[in-house]
């Protein structure tokens, strides 16, 4: 039998939860009709019809975005490639040093 694909919400609760795992806090909305899973400045993860996706780049040529995307049944490896871009981002949006600095809520 094949299993299938958890519904949009679950698969961004699920995909905020393994990145959680990976060290990474995310936040999951559900304002709109699409699920959206917010990672760090410029990494959205949107959750339809079955497969994560989110803004890779940009294409100067084509004047657009490049998007990477990867079905809800790979959580894990989902939450890899997203991981692997939210380095990425990381290098180039530091926190600020007034965030950065900030103590904890007690």
């Amino acid at each position: 039998m094949i299993a299938l694909p958890p519904q949009p919400l679950a698969a961004a609760h699920q995909l905020a939860a393994t990145l959680a795992t990976e060290g990474i806090t995310a936040d999951v909305h559900h304002d709109y009709s699409t699920p959206m899973v917010s990672v760090w400045v410029g990494l959205i993860v949107w959750c339809a019809d079955g497969t994560y996706w989110w803004r890779t780049g940009w294409n100067p040529r084509r004047h657009r975005p490049i998007y990477a995307g990867h079905p809800f049944t790979q959580p894990a490896r989902a939450a890899h490639r997203v991981a692997l871009r939210y380095t990425q981002l990381r290098m180039s949006h530091p926190l600020s040093s007034l965030i950065a600095g900030a103590q904890p809520c007690p």
